[in-house]
């Protein structure tokens, strides 16, 4: 389990003085940044491979509080991969100092061609980095039916 310790900031917080729902998917996304990078997908790396990583959802259960001041631990491990590593699914946790839980948030994400600005696999190279991904019990093999498992899909206006 990769996991990424914050401390609760004035920023952070909401009106009712706890952490606002805001910076839950801010200290996610700097989770997954410095997972990715220590897993080898820098963005030095990314952008040599012409890939970048979008999300497509976030859906987070609350289940404590947590306050200014007050540490917080961020967990990341990957529930779900496709094949051909296109898509990806990782489960964000988070606990506070006593290690009791506060949160956990599914994220469903995939890759894109930044030239093409289309979804794309991910190159043979990270790939192989992927399959060392910390991986949750439930893990799963990724289709592309599971992006979409939800039911939503684009409507435009008229």
């Amino acid at each position: 389990m990769y996991k990424k310790n914050f401390e609760i900031r004035w920023s952070d917080i909401d009106a009712n003085g706890h952490l606002a729902n805001s910076a839950y998917t801010n200290f996610m996304s700097h989770t997954r940044m410095g997972f990715f990078i220590e897993y080898g997908f820098s963005m030095e790396t990314l952008s040599k491979h012409g890939v970048g990583p979008v999300v497509f959802y976030e859906h987070t259960y609350y289940y404590k509080e947590s306050f200014i001041g007050k540490p917080v631990t961020v967990s990341l491990e990957l529930s779900g991969l496709s094949e051909d590593g296109m898509f990806f699914k990782f489960e964000h946790n988070f606990y506070n100092d006593k290690g009791e839980h506060l949160a956990s948030s599914d994220m469903l994400g995939a890759w894109i061609d930044l030239k093409t600005r289309k979804l794309t696999t991910l190159p043979e190279a990270l790939l192989k980095f992927s399959q060392l991904f910390p991986r949750t019990k439930n893990f799963k093999t990724l289709t592309k039916e599971d992006t979409r498992v939800e039911g939503k899909v684009p409507k435009n206006l008229n």
